[in-house]
C-alpha cells in the first residue's frame, strides 16, 4: 500500500502563492529607474578617528566638514583605511556627527580600481534594525503561531508592494489616487485572506474595507478644494518637485496619502466585525439578515469609536514639535487649527474617520447578506 499523501488545503495554497508572488516582486526588475542615479559604491566602515577642527558651532547647530579616518569592513576594499568627509549644512534634522568606533555607511568614488574620494553618508543601522525585526518575528510567531507567520508574510507583501509597485508607479506618472487604490485593494486582500483564510469571513471583510476606503477617497477628493490646501503641504513634496517631477500632481498625491493612511485601521475594523458576525451566524443559524446586521453594527460601534481616537493620535503626533512651538508663542487655538499644516492633519483625521465609521455598517450589510444567503444555499444543497 502506498502511503496517503495529504493534500494541502486552500488556505495553505493561498499562502504559498502569496509567498511566491512576493518573491517574484522582489526579483522583478525595477519598473522605474531614476535618471539622476549616480554610479556610487556603498560600503560599511568603522570610524577610527575624527577631526572636528573644521566644524564651526553656531548656537545649537554646526556647519563645516568633519574629517574622518574610516576602515572599510565589506566589499572589495575590506580592511582598507580611507579618509572620508562629513559635510554639515547647519540642519539638525539631517546633519550627523561621528565618533571613533561608530559604524557608518561610506560612499566611495573609484578610478581605475583605486579609491579617490569617500563620504561618510550616515550611521549604519541595518544590523540593529535586522535584530529588532528578528526579535519581533520570533515574539509574533511564538505568540500567534501559524497565524503570526501569515501576518508577517502579509506585512512583507505590503512593504514590497509599496516599494516595488506603488511608489515607482506614481513616479512614472500614473495617477496617485488610482495607483494607491489598486495597491490598497491588493494589500487588503492579501492581509485578510492570509489571516482569516480563504473564507467568507475574509471576503466580507475585504468588501467592507474596500467600500470604506473608496468612501474615504471620494470624501477626500470632494473636501480637498474647500480647505484651500496644496499638495506641497506634505513633507519633502517641494523637494520632489525640484528633483525633476514638476509634472507630478501633488494634490492627488495628498489625497492618496489620506486614504492610504487610514486603510490599515479600516482593514483592522472590517475583519473584527466580519469575524464576530461569522461566529454569531454559526452559533445562531436562525438569525435573519436584519438581525445579523444589527449584531454586526453592535460590534462595530465601540470599535469605530476607539479607532477614531487612534487615527487622530497617529496623525497629530507627526506635528508635536510644531504644536509645541505654536503654543509656546501664545498663538490662540483658533489660529493654530486654521494653519495649513494643522488643517491638513484635520482633513486627514476627519476624512479617515469617515472611513472608519462607515466600514462597520458596510461590513455588517455585506456580512448580513453573505452569511445568511450563503447559509441558505448550503442548506439547500446539502442532502437530507
Amino acid at each position: 500500500m502506498f502511503p496517503r499523501i495529504k493534500i494541502l488545503n486552500r488556505d495553505t495554497v493561498f499562502v504559498l502563492i502569496i509567498f511566491l508572488v512576493t518573491c517574484a516582486l522582489l526579483r522583478m526588475p525595477d519598473i522605474y529607474t531614476s535618471p539622476y542615479a549616480r554610479e556610487e559604491e556603498r560600503y560599511v566602515g568603522q570610524v577610527l578617528a575624527a577631526d572636528d577642527s573644521l566644524v564651526k558651532q553656531y548656537g545649537i547647530v554646526k556647519s563645516g566638514t568633519q574629517k574622518l579616518q574610516v576602515r572599510l569592513l565589506d566589499g572589495p576594499y575590506a580592511g582598507q583605511d580611507v579618509s572620508a568627509g562629513n559635510v554639515l549644512i547647519g540642519k539638525m534634522e539631517s546633519d550627523k556627527m561621528f565618533r571613533p568606533g561608530d559604524m557608518v555607511f561610506v560612499i566611495v568614488t573609484t578610478t581605475g580600481g583605486e579609491i579617490t574620494a569617500a563620504t561618510a553618508y550616515d550611521h549604519y543601522r541595518l544590523h540593529v534594525e535586522g535584530l529588532l525585526l528578528i526579535l519581533f518575528a520570533m515574539i509574533l510567531i511564538g505568540f500567534a503561531g501559524w497565524s503570526g507567520a501569515k501576518a508577517l508574510l502579509a506585512l512583507f507583501f505590503t512593504v514590497v508592494t509599496m516599494w516595488k509597485v506603488l511608489l515607482p508607479g506614481i513616479l512614472m506618472g500614473h495617477d496617485p489616487i488610482w495607483t494607491a487604490l489598486l495597491a490598497v485593494t491588493a494589500i487588503a486582500g492579501v492581509t485578510l485572506f492570509s489571516i482569516a483564510g480563504v473564507s467568507r469571513t475574509a471576503l466580507v471583510a475585504w468588501a467592507g474595507a474596500l467600500l470604506g476606503v473608496s468612501l474615504t477617497a471620494a470624501l477626500a477628493i470632494f473636501l480637498f478644494p474647500p480647505f484651500r490646501l496644496h499638495g506641497a503641504i506634505q513633507p519633502y513634496a517641494e523637494t520632489l518637485l525640484y528633483s525633476g517631477f514638476d509634472n507630478l500632481n501633488l494634490e492627488r498625491l495628498f489625497i492618496a496619502a489620506v486614504f492610504l493612511g487610514a486603510s490599515g485601521a479600516v482593514i483592522d475594523l472590517s475583519i473584527d466585525v466580519s469575524a464576530a458576525m461569522s461566529e454569531v451566524s454559526r452559533k445562531r443559524p436562525d438569525l435573519s439578515v436584519k438581525e445579523l446586521i444589527k449584531s454586526g453594527l453592535s460590534v462595530g460601534r465601540p470599535m469605530a469609536a476607539t479607532m477614531v481616537t487612534t487615527l487622530m493620535m497617529a496623525y497629530m503626533s507627526e506635528y508635536m514639535a510644531l504644536l509645541m512651538v505654536l503654543f509656546s508663542k501664545g498663538i490662540p487655538p483658533v489660529q493654530v487649527v486654521n494653519l495649513n499644516y494643522i488643517s491638513a492633519e484635520v482633513l486627514k483625521t476627519v476624512v479617515g474617520s469617515f472611513g472608519l465609521i462607515t466600514v462597520a455598517p458596510f461590513t455588517a450589510l455585506v456580512g448580513g447578506y453573505v452569511y445568511v444567503r450563503w447559509r441558505s444555499t448550503d442548506e439547500t444543497r446539502s442532502p437530507h
